[in-house]
């Protein structure tokens, strides 16, 4: 094995050793174990001296290492940024000005004005109001063009023109006037229900009825308002479009495909809407038309309540409401409408969603029979079979089946319920949730309609003194007990109690 093929792969400090060290070096290597190994020829450039190639080489290591150091502290300062922002910002809200105090008179403004134009504010505060302008102006600005969406809009007859392409589609009419199909530019479809002008003041009524009511609530079973128009020519409102129509075609009409199931959950929503009216809005609203006619229905049948054309707002502290006149809608009008200087209270809406329950349990109109003797008058047929025990036969016989027999009985009682004489033996619309839902066990309901038999029997010039006796009778009774629709109550229905009981 020669010396020279080992050379190139040492170290340059052995190239300059003596001949005899080498040899020395040679025979190390001839009694070593490495005799027996073959090296494999040198790659090219290695060992060379070429200090152009190594200081490209270090060039480039520097520059790749230091862009990755640089991208690394990039990355921490961000993360450390965005923590820290909140709480930079909470170190900049905390900054407040000193109250700006007005001569004639002395008032001290308790919060921070606006600087004088060729005033120049201090740094501090010009760093803390643009710092908080970055983080709250987007937030902000979406807030405000959502309030403004659903705030309702003064459209003008021009407008209306375009969008209802001068009214060439019309949805239907009545006494309050004709309602057509529009199109907002944007593509949303509309409903534009043009109000006739009168030389009595009942259309105007009705029209700040409709605007004053529904501008004021926001629900997912009612139906909303995107504008009005009122001007010298006509008045009119603009309506969510909703594809289905009302819920009278697919009761009485031929157009009978709704299922029964999801018939009671119509009937849910629509109590929930008034719940919501009578319960949870700031003012009371009470609605005094509820018919299927007025329950309108979206694409996947989901209940709106509509036409609030005789809806009154009230303080929830007012315990009645006086009218000159007769309202509603006979059929669905509570029985204290054809009193004289009765107190009208939200219960009249619990009424006449009870007819309109019966309505949804034989889909068949009860408006056309308006005493109790007319055979043909399902709501008491219901209360001839419940008192007799053969609920269940007249269940079968309005075609619901066996797995919503049950449900369909429920419904029964709630709208026997509903329907009491007595405004305050009707259980509020929230209560009527519960019990539609099963959430409670109903007590037995009392007899209703008693209200009818002098009507019936041509006793109509004693029917006001009697029935004014007998519904103050049973006001006082009911009065007595609040919990008197349902028993056996969940811990939230127990809660529910109390709250009623305390009011």
């Amino acid at each position: 094995m020669e010396i020279s093929r080992l050379l190139p792969v040492l170290p340059n400090s052995f190239k300059n050793h003596t001949l005899h060290e080498s040899d020395h070096l040679l025979s190390f290597f001839s009694t070593s174990p490495f005799q027996s190994l073959s090296f494999p020829p040198n790659p090219p450039g290695f060992g060379d001296d070429n200090p152009v190639k190594s200081i490209t080489i270090l060039w480039v290591v520097g520059s790749v290492v230091s862009l990755v150091v640089f991208v690394v502290i990039a990355i921490c300062a961000l993360k450390f940024a965005k923590s820290a922002a909140p709480g930079v910002v909470r170190e900049l809200r905390n900054i407040t000005a000193p109250p700006v105090v007005i001569a004639a008179p002395p008032v001290t403004v308790p919060y921070r004005t606006a600087p004088p134009r060729n005033a120049s504010p201090s740094p501090e505060l010009s760093t803390a109001s643009a710092a908080i302008w970055r983080v709250d102006a987007p937030t902000m600005e979406k807030f405000f063009r959502k309030i403004a969406e659903e705030k309702p809009v003064r459209f003008t007859a021009d407008q209306l023109y375009t969008f209802t392409s001068n009214y060439s589609t019309r949805l239907g009419s009545g006494g309050f006037g004709e309602v057509y199909k529009g199109k907002f530019p944007n593509g949303v479809n509309v409903a534009v229900k043009v109000l006739k002008r009168g030389s009595d003041k009942r259309a105007e009524e009705q029209f700040m009825a409709e605007v004053g009511s529904i501008c004021r609530t926001y629900h997912i079973n009612l139906v909303r308002l995107y504008g009005f128009c009122y001007d010298h020519f006509m008045s009119a409102l603009v309506f969510e479009y909703l594809e289905n129509g009302s819920l009278d075609k697919y009761l009485f009409g031929k157009r009978k495909e709704i299922e029964w199931r999801k018939l009671h959950d119509i009937a849910i929503g629509t109590a929930k809407g008034l719940a919501y009216l009578h319960e949870e809005c700031q003012q009371r609203i009470i609605h005094y038309d509820i018919k299927p006619a007025n329950i309108l229905l979206d694409a996947n049948f989901f209940p709106k309540v509509g036409d609030f054309g005789l809806a009154k707002l009230c303080n929830r502290d007012s315990t009645h409401i006086s009218f000159s006149g007769y309202r509603g809608t006979p059929g669905y009008s509570a029985p204290e409408f054809l009193l004289v200087n009765y107190p009208l209270t939200h219960k009249c809406d619990v009424y006449s969603f009870g007819m309109v329950l019966f309505e949804i349990i034989g889909r068949k109109s009860n408006a056309g029979a308006t005493v109790s003797g007319n055979p043909d008058w399902f709501p008491q047929h219901v209360w001839d079979a419940y008192e007799n025990g053969k609920l269940e036969e007249l269940i079968v016989g309005c075609g619901i089946g066996e797995e919503d027999r049950e449900m369909a009985s429920r419904a029964c009682e709630v709208a026997l319920w509903c329907v009491q004489d007595s405004p305050d033996g009707r259980p509020p619309m929230s209560v009527v949730v519960r019990m539609l839902e099963g959430g409670v066990e109903i007590m037995p309901p009392a007899k209703p309609f008693q209200y009818l038999n002098p009507i019936r029997m041509g006793n109509s010039s004693t029917s006001s003194s009697q029935q004014t006796s007998s519904t103050t009778s049973n006001s006082s009774t009911s009065r007595d007990s609040n919990s008197q629709w349902y028993r056996k109550t969940t811990t939230i229905m127990r809660k529910y109690e109390i709250q009623m009981a305390s009011s």
